[in-house]
């Protein structure tokens, strides 16, 4: 194999197109990835070695050529910037991500079939990412696969995990699916989970569990003869 970073060949990231220029077709694959990011933004609001990637190049030199691509619907990485420069990435460039590849990759199966459960893994399984989910709320019997696949890495292969939602110690998130509610229409969604299973609520969430507890606070004050509004 060549040695690419040693012969000094490998481009930059502003030379490498930013994605494959496949539309997807359905809205699930950009809404659920989106969904995880924000979750995060607010889960590790504190942190800034991290970066979750939605529908984003990965440039690697472990495949066929390293100006190929892989695009996966959403990734995470750790120990890396969480914006580089204070810019943001035009794609994730391994060789200048100190050679950190994803530790977690998701695929949505869309109608058109996406190799999800062959070469996308295998590409995966060779880049050393250590979780594969691919989701398949609605395609999983045409494909013969459960809706909701974990992969993990061991020994250089995958291997189908069990449980949901699934705890990822490296990662220290759990994930699994869930409802989510805008205003009258429910859909499933994937989200981050805690240690013990707790799913991780969204920002609209914790506005209105907020708005809750203020409004059961100014009840009681109300039946003790205090007004809320004049405190």
């Amino acid at each position: 194999m060549v040695n690419y970073q040693r012969d000094r060949v490998l481009p930059t990231s502003t030379e490498l197109p930013c994605s494959d220029d496949t539309p997807v077709d359905n809205e699930d694959q950009n809404f659920i990835p989106n969904l995880l990011l924000f979750l995060l933004e607010s889960i590790w609001a504190q942190r800034n070695d991290w970066f979750f990637g939605v529908d984003m190049g990965i440039y690697h030199t472990t495949g066929v050529s390293h100006l190929v691509p892989v695009v996966p619907d959403g990734f995470l990485s750790l120990g890396v910037e969480r914006r580089k420069a204070d810019k943001s990435r035009l794609s994730y460039v391994v060789w200048e991500e100190q050679n950190i590849v994803p530790k977690f990759v998701l695929e949505v199966v869309s109608k058109t079939p996406g190799d999800e459960y062959d070469t996308k893994l295998n590409i995966y399984a060779q880049l050393g990412v250590l979780y594969y989910l691919i989701y398949n709320p609605q395609y999983w019997r045409r494909d013969q696969h459960q809706p909701f696949e974990l992969y993990k890495l061991i020994n250089g292969e995958y291997q189908l995990q069990i449980g949901e939602p699934f705890w990822m110690p490296e990662i220290n998130l759990g994930i699994g699916r869930s409802r989510y509610t805008s205003g009258t229409i429910q859909r499933e969604v994937l989200y981050w989970y805690d240690e013990t299973g707790t799913r991780y609520p969204t920002a609209d969430e914790i506005a209105q569990a907020e708005r809750q507890k203020t409004e059961k606070l100014a009840a009681k004050l109300r039946e003790l003869g205090i007004d809320p509004d004049n405190i």
